[in-house]
């Protein structure tokens, strides 16, 4: 089990005043960094890279057998992130006064997830906490990495889309207007096409539609949020995203790999299963996961197995609860969960890969189909006018 150890005088950096007195017996302290007083924030957010960089260090610093409260402090003296520093302090302040690394963390919700904590308990449970430390550390990277491919795939579109409407409003707000006051003095009849072009730029162009077009956006995105605030409203959008071709099947993937990475780390860490479901309950991002986590909580709690109550879920694949099933019956569920995980994980990949090569040469037909329609709009008048005259 990792040594505790005692703490010494906190030096984040060379600037910290060493003359700061800090009371064990109350919850949040401050100190003086430089010139600016920086207190222990317990609502403080960190990066993925700032967690991921903290829990390999200090899984090293144990394993070569530094105290823990002294790896902490370590650890908080050349942390670039002044406010995280702080933080790191006060657990290792705490450590020494006798509480527990668990019990540390809790204090800092924002920053150290359910899941972590409770790895973190069976480490220390286990004597294993060094191993569980840089579990973790695979783990947040994990997580990262296929948040960072997820968002990489969905931010394409979105560019493309953001793209197409910035060309095409600026054809219509500074191109089209001046061929309208050609076309007003030619006084000829104008096609179809050209003519609604011609009222789009109008419609574009107005007061109205610079007033109307912010407010009906802002409204639109206050809508979609109050009613994902609320519960039914969270399932019906999150089950309409799944349903999204391509795109729904891709964050499906990266959910399951992501529940199989959590549930494969805290069943080899020696946390029961229910534990370890209830703890991915709060790492999933899409409520129909979640239900279907619940249900099998539900079910495992009354004797039944989990790949059975995961394929009562209409969402799960059969591969997984298959895969599962097979885990359960040979006693490797942890192995089995990890093989699923870098399955899916490559399965993430691999589409996103798949997805972006797709991308390109659809921005370019995108892009080319709107300018076209606009200029061949443009043009159309001056061909029958041409044809007329010859």
């Amino acid at each position: 089990m990792a040594k505790y150890g005692s703490k010494k005088e906190f030096n984040p950096g060379s600037d910290l005043d060493k003359n700061n007195s800090i009371q064990a017996e109350n919850s949040l302290f401050s100190l003086n960094i430089g010139n600016a007083d920086i207190k222990a924030n317990p609502k403080l957010k960190v990066s993925q890279k700032d967690l991921l960089v903290f829990f390999r260090q200090l899984s090293v610093m144990i394993q070569s057998g530094v105290p823990l409260a002294q790896g902490l402090e370590l650890l908080s003296e050349n942390m670039i992130n002044k406010k995280f520093a702080v933080c790191i302090y006060d657990i290792s302040r705490r450590l020494s006064g006798g509480q527990e690394l668990s019990s540390c963390l809790r204090e800092y919700p924002k920053i150290f997830a359910p899941i972590t904590i409770g790895l973190i308990e069976a480490g220390e449970a286990g004597g294993i906490l060094s191993k569980v430390l840089e579990r973790i550390a695979l783990l947040v990277e994990a997580k990262a990495k296929l948040k960072g491919q997820i968002t990489g795939a969905l931010v394409y579109p979105v560019v493309v889309l953001v793209l197409a409407v910035t060309i095409s409003l600026a054809l219509l707000i500074f191109i089209v207007p001046t061929f309208q006051e050609l076309f007003d003095g030619l006084g000829a009849e104008l096609p179809g096409l050209t003519r609604f072009m011609l009222l789009l730029s109008n419609i574009v162009t107005s007061n109205g539609f610079y007033l109307g077009a912010p407010l009906t956006l802002f409204s639109l995105v206050y809508i979609i949020k109050t009613v994902y605030s609320t519960k039914g409203g969270r399932e019906f959008i999150d089950q309409l995203i799944l349903k999204v071709p391509l795109f729904g099947d891709l964050i499906l993937r990266s959910e399951i790999a992501s529940m199989s990475d959590t549930l494969s780390t805290l069943v080899n860490s020696g946390v029961p299963l229910v534990e370890g479901l209830e703890r991915c309950l709060s790492a999933s991002g899409n409520e129909i996961i979640r239900i279907a986590i619940k249900k099998s909580i539900y079910l495992i709690q009354q004797g039944q197995a989990l790949s059975y109550s995961l394929s009562l879920s209409k969402v799960m694949p059969r591969l997984l609860y298959s895969m599962i099933r097979i885990g359960e019956e040979t006693g490797e569920l942890s192995f089995m969960l990890e093989n699923l995980s870098n399955f899916y994980k490559r399965e993430v990949e691999e589409t996103v890969s798949a997805l972006t090569k797709a991308m390109e040469p659809a921005v370019i037909f995108v892009v080319a189909i709107i300018v076209g329609t606009i200029v061949v709009s443009l043009y159309l008048p001056m061909f029958d006018l041409v044809n007329k005259m010859g």
